[in-house]
């Protein structure tokens, strides 16, 4: 585990000590300027994090959904999103979660998605291999989408390959992304609402380093886009035409 790595998940432990003990306590609930939600929370664990790399990393970059970019002649890039779910974390269900994950040279290396509600915890190292609270994962093996899990948005391009599936349900966030990672879901579709690469850096590496593959709506391996489609590879065609529509 290279120091990098050790110093997200202190982050990352940081991160669930503020943000854990205000769940379900009534949080007020904001809206920012381009409409998405934040609480106090949110501002918190963000500002805890970017003290922490500035004391441990202090000529790297950070790029933060709450406070924006700083020290941006970096080499390297921290991509911070306090509470991805912010959503969730604010009408008290658990499906929420703290990404960080480390950029160099536009290649995101490492990444880790904390959800202490659920107990879970999921990282990653390019060439290290994705674990999820210490058990290494890999995707799933399932090749036909009729014998497939899907994660789908709420969307008519895709009615047709939910009705194909085995079993089609709607999680957001990084939560069906996590569970591509792990094998129990072999596809994730999510492009409904403007990602952005809070949103998606650490999904990227985790979901690659556990064997399966990450793209945008286009097929480009890029978490700039927009939108962000995870499998396990051997369906993942059939994920980008389906989205892509007729």
């Amino acid at each position: 585990m290279s120091p990098d790595l050790v110093l997200a998940l202190r982050l990352a432990d940081a991160a669930d000590a503020i943000s854990l003990p205000s769940f379900r306590s009534g949080l007020p609930i904001e809206t920012k300027r381009d409409l998405t939600p934040v609480t106090e929370a949110d501002r918190a664990v963000e500002t805890e994090l970017r003290r922490m790399l500035a004391a441990e990393r202090p000529g790297d970059a950070i790029l933060g959904e709450e406070q924006g970019v700083s020290n941006a002649g970096g080499e390297r890039r921290w991509i911070l999103d306090p509470i991805d779910g912010t959503r969730s974390y604010a009408r008290g269900i658990p499906t929420w979660a703290t990404l960080i994950a480390l950029e160099e040279s536009g290649e995101v290396f490492l990444g880790v998605a904390s959800a202490p509600a659920l107990g879970r915890r999921w990282w990653a190292e390019r060439g290290g291999g994705a674990f999820a609270n210490s058990a290494r994962m890999s995707v799933s093996a399932v090749t036909r989408v009729e014998d497939a899990v899907l994660c789908l948005p709420f969307d008519t391009r895709l009615s047709e390959i939910a009705a194909r599936a085995w079993h089609a349900r709607g999680l957001g966030d990084f939560w069906g992304h996590m569970l591509v990672a792990e094998g129990a879901v072999d596809g994730t579709v999510d492009g409904a609402f403007g990602l952005c690469e809070w949103d998606l850096a650490a999904v990227q590496v985790i979901v690659e380093e556990a064997g399966g593959t990450f793209t945008d709506a286009s097929g480009a391996r890029r978490i700039d886009a927009g939108t962000a489609i995870t499998s396990n590879g051997l369906i993942h065609t059939e994920l980008l035409s389906a989205f892509a529509g007729p």
